[in-house]
């Protein structure tokens, strides 16, 4: 452990690690296979890429966020580690090169997108690279009983293979005891593997439950009654505008998120949030993965989510530095019905499933027998308006097609758009062109360092600003520019895709498992039902029952959720005792200490000081670092 604290130090600055860190890093260097389940903004990165550096020759990861994989890789580098990453999106010169780095410059680790095992030419290339260690990012995903699984994440198992001697890491935030099993078996650990959690409970965090259909009215209030940046979570694209422009409308700071804006909004409105000019984004859950910021106060869930993982995830996101957060679920009279009629929506019968693959067929034009490994672009709206097919339901058929193994349908990804400098600085400067091209060449390299040696993201909305050009104008120039092989310009796209696995075959040869048919369903409906309970059941302490699920058998009360504090013998709203804390409180403009408190009430001390305490739970009052007590109205 001492040269691995060493590495933390030199490249990270930190003096130590977190203690689940520690256990991980102890346990991949005395050559185990390694499990761990890390809470949202656990700093899961430092735990493999420290071990990855002491061991030496290289490591790969495999993650399903590609958004996310330059960031990594950039991290990196400017830690002076050597890395560079693969996935779906990239153009063949960028393949290239990320090759020729691998070859010539010794990195230290490797990012993949899943779907890249499936290339057997790719897997081959990986023979001869120096792998000693293989970490698998939300490793839910090889669960057939996880919330996210992904039939893609099963080409792990050949990596194995091919590096039989390198020890794997799984990492996740959330796992049930199934899924922790199916982990261990489907990554074929060894007898000797290790899982390494921390209990899921966040002593910080209050967990509430409010009933309403007026949903909107609810989310106004509670954001009336607290401070701090808020999260609040939909279910769909059109409500995460609907919900920040009625809450804008209030007075309220408010933008919205979801993963179909372009890249550039994302990023600008990501950026407004962190740094707290907007109090509150409105989001889908697209929003969060990879968000850093710990001083989250309240997390609003607007709509039922589909189970208790993703919801743990997503109200997670709170309270990260320790300070005391709200996390509250908006339940309405249809929203247990709405989810149920999810999971019925997600399996369609197999015949319907089916015919949707002959459709595919029939819109590619593959013949019996033919269309083995072949990918084409997919445009998703215009198969579902020739053959007359719901979004919901072809959606569905799509993703069990995959996860039988006829197909691999890879959602709508964004690409951004990104360029790289083939010329030397003499013949760029030295080549004959317009005026407005010139001016666009000066924008990129004012705008974009290191344009020379790597493909640089980049935006057109501000090269257009600073060359003072139409954007559609830019987008052209640089496309001609590209021609005349100054740059390779990479534009931006929002394209899915269609993978054959396997070549055509007739219908009524398919075969549907059961496993990825009526056990998948059975295995959503649960997860379904548990997220109702924990919804609907006023009877019991909301977080016991979200840890059992987990797998913990907590027997202590939260006495904080919503269910406990109902369980109090005075109520903020119930008596005259709340309205004399409250006149106390404002008479004492610059806060109130707990002896003036005490002389105040007397005999009912007791009583009042648990009013108090409540107050200051809800974010009604604050305690200052001297223990003054100050009211927020």
């Amino acid at each position: 452990m001492k040269r691995a604290k060493e590495i933390l130090r030199r490249h990270w600055g930190f003096g130590s690690f977190r203690p689940l860190q520690e256990e991980i890093v102890r346990s991949v260097l005395d050559g185990h296979d390694t499990l761990g389940l890390m809470p949202t903004g656990g700093g899961k990165s430092v735990a493999f890429q420290v071990p990855g550096l002491v061991l030496g020759g290289l490591t790969v990861v495999v993650t399903p966020l590609i958004s996310l994989m330059k960031d990594q890789v950039d991290n990196l580098r400017a830690r002076r580690v050597k890395a560079v990453f693969f996935h779906s999106a990239m153009s063949s010169r960028e393949i290239r090169m990320a090759w020729e780095r691998l070859a010539n410059d010794g990195c230290s680790f490797l990012y993949l997108a899943p779907e890249r095992l499936r290339n057997h030419r790719f897997l081959q290339e990986l023979r001869h690279l120096p792998i000693r260690l293989i970490v698998v990012d939300e490793a839910h995903c090889i669960s057939q009983w996880g919330y996210d699984f992904r039939p893609s994440y099963l080409g792990i198992a050949e990596l194995r293979k091919i590096a039989p001697k390198a020890a794997v890491v799984a990492l996740t935030a959330t796992a049930t005891p199934e899924v922790v099993d199916d982990i261990c078996r489907e990554l074929d650990f060894r007898p000797d593997a290790r899982v390494v959690k921390a209990s899921f409970a966040r002593d910080n965090i209050s967990y509430i439950v409010r009933p309403t259909d007026l949903k909107i009215n609810e989310a106004l209030h509670i954001l009336s009654r607290t401070s701090g940046s808020a999260i609040v979570y939909v279910r769909s694209r059109k409500r995460t505008r609907q919900v920040a422009e009625t809450l804008v409308a209030e007075g309220v700071s408010a933008t919205s998120y979801h993963a179909g804006l372009p890249f550039e909004v994302k990023e600008d409105r990501q950026n407004l949030w962190k740094t707290g000019q907007v109090r509150v984004m409105v989001a889908t859950n697209a929003f969060g993965m990879g968000i850093d910021k710990p001083d989250v106060r309240l997390v609003i869930h607007y709509d039922l989510p589909p189970s208790l993982e993703e919801y743990y995830q997503e109200a997670g996101r709170v309270g990260r530095d320790g300070g005391k957060s709200f996390a509250v679920l908006l339940r309405g009279s249809r929203d247990k019905a709405v989810l149920r009629r999810h999971v019925t929506e997600a399996f369609p019968e197999r015949g319907f499933i089916k015919q949707t693959y002959q459709n595919l067929c029939v819109f590619f034009n593959v013949g019996i027998g033919e269309g083995y490994q072949l990918l084409r672009e997919f445009d998703f709206q215009r198969f579902c308006t020739v053959f007359n097919i719901r979004d919901v339901e072809c959606e569905a058929a799509l993703k069990i097609l995959t996860r039988a193994g006829y197909i691999d349908y890879m959602e709508e990804k964004e690409s951004r758009s990104r360029i790289i400098v083939l010329a030397s600085r003499e013949e760029l400067y030295s080549a004959r062109v317009s005026c407005d091209s010139e001016k666009v060449l000066t924008a990129v390299l004012r705008n974009y360092p290191g344009i020379f040696t790597d493909y640089v993201f980049v935006f057109e909305s501000k090269i257009a600003a600073d060359a003072g050009i139409d954007e559609d104008k830019v987008y052209g120039i640089l496309i001609e520019l590209g021609k005349m092989k100054l740059i390779h310009y990479v534009p931006r796209s929002r394209t899915p895709y269609i993978y054959f696995a396997t070549a055509r075959e007739e219908v009524r040869d398919m075969v549907i498992p059961r496993v990825v048919l009526e056990m998948r369903k059975d295995a959503m409906k649960k997860r379904a039902e548990a997220m109702i309970d924990y919804a609907y059941n006023d009877k019991g302490c909301r977080v016991k029952r979200m840890l059992g699920y987990f797998g913990e058998n907590e027997s202590k009360d939260c006495c904080s959720c919503d269910v406990c504090r109902a369980r109090r013998t005075v109520m903020p709203d119930s008596g005259l005792l709340y309205g004399r804390v409250v006149r106390l409180m404002e008479s004492c403009p610059d806060g109130m200490s707990i002896h003036v408190f005490d002389r105040h009430f007397g005999n009912v001390s007791v009583e009042a000081f648990k009013v108090l305490q409540q107050m200051t739970d809800e974010g009604l009052v604050s305690v200052d670092e001297f223990g003054i007590y100050h009211y927020k109205p």
